[in-house]
């Protein structure tokens, strides 16, 4: 045997990746609807490979079109496998074309299987003393392992050798054949023996020999230690026709005549311009910006960031942008002394606006330390000043203090116009050093959030990418990642002046490139001047200002949620019949459907029946252990997120609890809150309910809360200009025993509860595009009576089924619906050929109207009311402190609050006009429960 080389030879089972990275991971789309799934899981793999091996030969092998030679052997071989989808097959030409972009020699071989030609080189290459490495997820290769010979697995980061063989199957590598010939296979519809399973297969082949050895000694069959032995020999006589066949289509050819060999195979250059137009088309951001980059080669790309890679940051590197625009780090100036700071707040002033950027030791804002501050006033003049880098041998900076107090005036200046990327964040911070930051003119996140929400994600990296084609700086590349992550004080000052300048910099730039954007369509510069950024800073007030916290109540309903969460454990053991770890999933499975029987609802992508949320309250509807299943998880949850971590995310300087809220999350333009969430505190249940009667106001305050009733119906009135809804809500009916009156021809005061319930559902199931079949599960009718109570309505409310078909034809022609005010949701899958994701697409294009106008219009009530509340003589009187969906949330002086929730309802009723009025309910308590 030939000397074996250190790299190996990695044969890739393209097609085997190709269908399991289809099956097995969510599916993902382009802004455009186009499918990119499993082009993104096997370009993702093939990259983890090259990263471990550093091979220098390799080869990707693909199954070709067409039948081979085992369909001519047996005319039913695959036949159980369904047609190729077309979401599969619109990503198989692209993926083509990136793995040879990325310099990887391609393998398309007609009237065979790609497993034969991955055995005929792996033979050829171990023959010629290579190591061979096969990636592949597909058990049949397990008999071309050898000594020389390993399979990985790159998606379940699993290796097989010979030890491994045996250890997963229980026979050696040789006998793989033979295994799979006796157990057949129903993937690959393999008949096999019918009645031998794994344990019959494996005492035989290891009891006997191969297959030709059992069929020579049948009659020790019967001596062998498996159940059924006695009559196996009958069944191996009857079926072994069927056997042998079995066992040549499961044989891989390992001598296939191919007009290359192993060392033809050598990796070429990537081609950087091709793999960035494919990057860029199939929106994978991350590794554009790796083909973007200045990478020497593929496996440089690849490389793990530690704290080691601060030095290798150049920062006087330039950059040519897609665009043509030049990154010049060495133009940046790092501000050491007063006179330049001097110089360059004179800048500043004479500037028409700039960027400014905060960095800091802490995502948190509470918590956060000025460490530095940057500005730019033009494309590479770009400005650092740094206050509290403090590691060892650290150069001499100005102090925070005399850097505050010389900004201050510039920065609380309303006339002096300043751009941000997530510019809420560094206001926060700024008001931790009692700095208002005024003169907001724009934000990029909220440029980018406005011109389409689901375009990109809106991180600056993100941004710079997309909007500029320019790689930043990664925050990880210069300060490492984990618990080892440096934080920005101990990063050396050239470093940490390039990174930080260069923030400033690609700010200033997105916001000219996003306004020109912007400008072009009719409406979205008005959502963002006169939403997105003046709630900006509404919202930093009530962030700061934070949430009262009764810790104490918290702390005693932990201990109760922890005595009910064992009693329901116990009594879900009593009804299963045994003990078994509710928080496994594959546990769960077995209880659920293998013991108890259950039907399955839904299965997930490898085909095990699922025990989602939504199939668990779809079975708790009809089963008891579902239902007590559903309870455990809603009270560990609701222990887990609030009731133990409340308290411990109260601030120590203002004792309050403080949320973060996203404006750039949610794609119909609702906000999101985190750390804690206050959008998600169950309000359907007793405890939920409880958590909310821990959130107090201080002393001689109440807490108010004023909601906005049924403001989606409203809406879907005033979008529809349904007669019918339009007076209904001009009359001041109850809405939903109006539509029962109408839906059940009945008398508005003979409507009965049950009718009134139905007619609820159809209002609401309406606005959220659900369908009869839908609505049958939900009132548990027949799908007939729930079609025909739509019909009905339909018929009653004519303009509501009108602007739902065309609000369905004007999505699908623009691929976006819009808001009341001009917002856009864009819908990628509106057109997709995947009939699921078309629908959901559907029903997103009638809800998002809705919705984003009703998120809309709460923020422009936030923007009315804080402007109300600054004109104020009083202004502690009255403090928002919460938004949670159509609600606002405050603390007001016990002696006013006649006056002023008279005030704030009149506010948010008036912020906007629409065609039917907006009603808002305002209630009072000594807690948030009590107030809603």
């Amino acid at each position: 045997m030939h000397k074996h080389n250190s790299a190996p030879l990695v044969l890739v089972d393209g097609s085997s990746y190709l269908f399991r990275a289809f099956h097995g991971l969510p599916p993902l789309t382009n802004s455009k609807g186009q499918d990119t799934g499993a082009i993104y899981g096997v370009v993702n793999m093939l990259r983890s490979l090259v990263k471990e091996y550093e091979p220098s030969h390799m080869a990707v092998v693909f199954d070709a079109k067409g039948k081979t030679f085992r369909d001519e052997i047996y005319a039913d071989y695959k036949a159980n496998r369904p047609p190729m989808p077309d979401e599969l097959r619109s990503q198989i030409e692209p993926l083509h074309a990136i793995v040879k972009a990325m310099g990887f020699p391609i393998i398309v071989e007609p009237n065979v299987e790609a497993d034969d030609v991955i055995g005929t080189l792996a033979k050829q290459a171990t023959s010629q003393g290579i190591e061979c490495v096969i990636s592949t997820g597909d058990k049949d290769m397990a008999q071309l392992v050898s000594e020389h010979v390993t399979l990985i697995n790159t998606m379940t980061k699993t290796k097989m050798d010979l030890e491994g063989v045996v250890d997963k199957f229980g026979v050696p590598a040789e006998l793989i054949i033979d295994y799979l010939a006796l157990k057949g296979d129903k993937v690959d519809n393999i008949p096999g023996v019918p009645g031998v399973g794994d344990k019959s297969a494996v005492a035989m082949l290891n009891g006997i020999g191969g297959i030709h050895a059992i069929y020579e000694n049948l009659d020790k069959i019967a001596d062998l230690d498996f159940r059924g032995a006695k009559t196996m020999a009958k069944k191996m006589e009857e079926y072994k026709e069927q056997a042998l066949l079995s066992y040549e289509l499961a044989t891989i050819a390992c001598d296939l005549k191919l007009d290359y060999k192993p060392t033809n195979l050598q990796i070429g250059e990537m081609d950087k311009a091709l793999l960035k137009s494919m990057f860029t088309e199939l929106e994978f951001k991350k590794w554009l910006a790796e083909v973007s980059g200045d990478a020497d080669s593929y496996v440089d790309a690849l490389e793990d960031t530690n704290t080691e890679q601060t030095n290798n940051i150049d920062p006087q590197s330039e950059s040519t942008t897609s665009h043509g625009e030049v990154f010049d780090r060495s133009a940046y100036v790092t501000v050491f002394d007063e006179n330049t700071l001097d110089d360059l707040i004179q800048e500043l002033k004479d500037a028409d606006y700039y960027a400014v950027d905060t960095e800091t030791t802490s995502l948190d804002y509470m918590q956060a330390e000025l460490v530095g501050i940057s500005f730019a006033t033009a494309p590479n003049k770009a400005y650092y000043i740094p206050v509290a880098h403090d590691y060892p041998d650290a150069p001499e900076q100005l102090s925070r203090e005399l850097v505050l107090s010389k900004l201050k005036a510039l920065l609380e200046d309303k006339q002096a116009k300043k751009i941000g990327q997530h510019i809420k964040y560094d206001k926060n911070v700024l008001a931790n050093y009692d700095i208002e930051l005024n003169g907001i003119l724009s934000d990029t996140m909220l440029a980018s959030y406005v011109l389409n929400s689901v375009a990109t994600r809106h991180d600056m990296d993100s941004l710079s990418l997309k909007y500029l084609g320019h790689k930043c700086i990664g925050f990880e590349e210069i300060a490492g990642k984990g618990a080892k992550q440096l934080t920005f004080n101990q990063l050396s000052l050239d470093t940490a002046s390039a990174y930080a300048a260069e923030d400033a910099d690609v700010t200033l730039r997105l916001y000219e490139t996003l306004r020109t954007l912007l400008d072009k369509q009719d409406g979205l510069s008005d959502v963002l001047n006169n939403i997105e950024v003046p709630l900006s800073s509404v919202l930093a007030k009530v962030e700061q200002t934070g949430v009262l916290i009764d810790s104490q109540m918290l702390a005693q309903q932990s201990q109760t949620l922890a005595k009910r969460i064992v009693e329901l454990e116990k009594q879900v053991h009593e009804l299963a019949g045994e003990s078994f770890n509710l928080g496994s999933t594959k546990q769960l499975q077995h209880i659920l459907f293998d013991k108890m029987s259950l039907p399955v609802v839904k299965k997930t992508p490898k085909g095990a029946p699922s025990t989602s949320e939504d199939v668990l309250q779809d079975l708790a509807n009809d089963y008891e252990l579902p239902a007590l299943i559903m309870q455990y998880r809603g009270l560990t949850k609701l222990k887990n997120t609030y009731t133990d971590k409340l308290p411990k995310m109260i601030n120590h300087r203002t004792n309050r609890v403080h949320t973060s809220y996203h404006q750039a999350v949610a794609a119909t333009g609702r906000l999101s809150s985190s750390d804690p969430n206050l959008q998600n505190i169950p309000i359907r249940t007793s405890e939920g309910r409880q958590v909310r009667q821990a959130f107090v106001p201080q002393e001689g305050y109440k807490i108010v809360a004023a909601d906005y009733s049924q403001i989606e119906l409203r809406i879907m009135a005033h979008l529809s200009k349904d007669e019918g809804l339009l007076k209904a809500f001009a009359q001041g009916k109850d809405i939903h025993s109006a539509t029962a009156s109408d839906v059940f021809s009945v008398e508005l005061d003979k409507v009965t509860a049950d009718q009134r319930r139905s007619a609820k559902a159809i209002n609401f199931g309406l606005i959220y595009g659900m369908s009869a079949f839908g609505l049958s599960k939900q009132l548990h009718i027949s799908r007939a009576e729930a079609q025909n109570y739509m019909d009905l309505y339909f018929k009653r409310y004519p303009g509501v089924l009108k602007y739902m078909e065309s609000t369905r034809e004007s999505a699908k022609e623009k691929g976006y619906v819009s808001t009341v005010f001009g917002r856009r949701l864009y819908l990628p899958d509106i057109n997709a050929s995947n009939g699921a994701r078309r629908k959901g697409a559907e029903r997103a294009a009638i809800n998002a109207p809705m919705q984003g106008t009703a998120a809309d219009i709460i923020k422009k009530a936030m923007i009315d009311v804080a402007a109300w509340i600054d004109g104020l003589s009083q202004q502690n009187e009255i403090i928002m402190i919460m938004q949670v969906h159509d609600e606002l949330v405050f603390e007001i002086k016990e002696e006013k609050l006649d006056t002023y929730i008279d005030k704030i309802c009149d506010i948010m009723q008036n912020c906007v006009s629409l065609d039917v009025p907006l009603e808002v309910e305002a209630g009072v308590g000594k807690n948030w429960d009590e107030a809603h």
